[in-house]
Protein backbone atom coordinates (compact mmCIF):
# COMPACT_ATOMS: atom_id res chain seq x y z
CA UNK A 1 0.00 0.00 0.00
CA UNK A 2 0.93 3.39 -1.06
CA UNK A 3 1.81 6.04 1.61
CA UNK A 4 -0.08 8.57 1.79
CA UNK A 5 -2.70 7.21 0.69
CA UNK A 6 -4.75 8.63 -2.26
CA UNK A 7 -8.19 9.19 -0.12
CA UNK A 8 -6.55 11.06 2.27
CA UNK A 9 -4.52 13.50 -0.21
CA UNK A 10 -7.88 14.15 -1.74
CA UNK A 11 -9.52 15.40 1.17
CA UNK A 12 -6.85 18.77 0.69
CA UNK A 13 -6.74 18.62 -2.59
CA UNK A 14 -10.21 18.28 -4.86
CA UNK A 15 -8.76 16.94 -8.43
CA UNK A 16 -6.26 13.94 -8.72
CA UNK A 17 -4.91 16.25 -11.97
CA UNK A 18 -4.02 19.02 -9.82
CA UNK A 19 -2.34 16.53 -6.80
CA UNK A 20 -0.17 15.54 -9.89
CA UNK A 21 0.76 19.06 -10.64
CA UNK A 22 1.23 20.08 -7.31
CA UNK A 23 3.28 16.94 -6.51
CA UNK A 24 5.60 17.90 -9.82
CA UNK A 25 6.60 21.32 -8.87
CA UNK A 26 7.11 20.28 -5.22
CA UNK A 27 9.76 17.59 -6.00
CA UNK A 28 11.24 19.83 -8.40
CA UNK A 29 12.01 22.38 -5.97
CA UNK A 30 13.20 20.08 -2.80
CA UNK A 31 15.60 18.71 -6.14
CA UNK A 32 16.65 22.58 -7.16
CA UNK A 33 16.48 24.25 -3.72
CA UNK A 34 17.33 21.31 -1.57
CA UNK A 35 14.84 22.60 0.85
CA UNK A 36 12.39 19.97 2.61
CA UNK A 37 10.11 21.00 4.99
CA UNK A 38 10.71 17.99 7.62
CA UNK A 39 13.70 16.28 8.53
CA UNK A 40 15.18 13.70 7.11
CA UNK A 41 14.23 11.10 9.81
CA UNK A 42 10.49 12.17 9.37
CA UNK A 43 9.90 10.99 6.29
CA UNK A 44 8.94 7.53 5.40
CA UNK A 45 9.37 7.76 1.56
CA UNK A 46 13.02 8.16 0.30
CA UNK A 47 12.21 9.90 -3.02
CA UNK A 48 10.92 13.10 -3.89
CA UNK A 49 7.57 12.44 -5.18
CA UNK A 50 6.65 10.51 -2.09
CA UNK A 51 8.20 13.00 0.54
CA UNK A 52 5.96 15.66 -1.26
CA UNK A 53 3.05 14.08 -0.99
CA UNK A 54 4.00 13.17 2.45
CA UNK A 55 4.24 17.30 2.81
CA UNK A 56 1.09 17.69 1.59
CA UNK A 57 -0.83 15.18 3.57
CA UNK A 58 0.38 16.98 6.47
CA UNK A 59 -0.68 20.70 5.85
CA UNK A 60 2.94 21.90 5.03
CA UNK A 61 2.32 22.73 1.46
CA UNK A 62 -0.51 25.41 0.54
CA UNK A 63 -1.97 25.95 -2.23
CA UNK A 64 -2.67 29.42 -4.13
CA UNK A 65 -6.09 29.39 -6.34
CA UNK A 66 -6.19 31.87 -9.11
Amino acid sequence: MLYPSIDKLLQTIDSKYKLVHVVSIRAKEMLSKNFYQMKESEYVSKKEIGRSLEEIEKGLVKIKEN
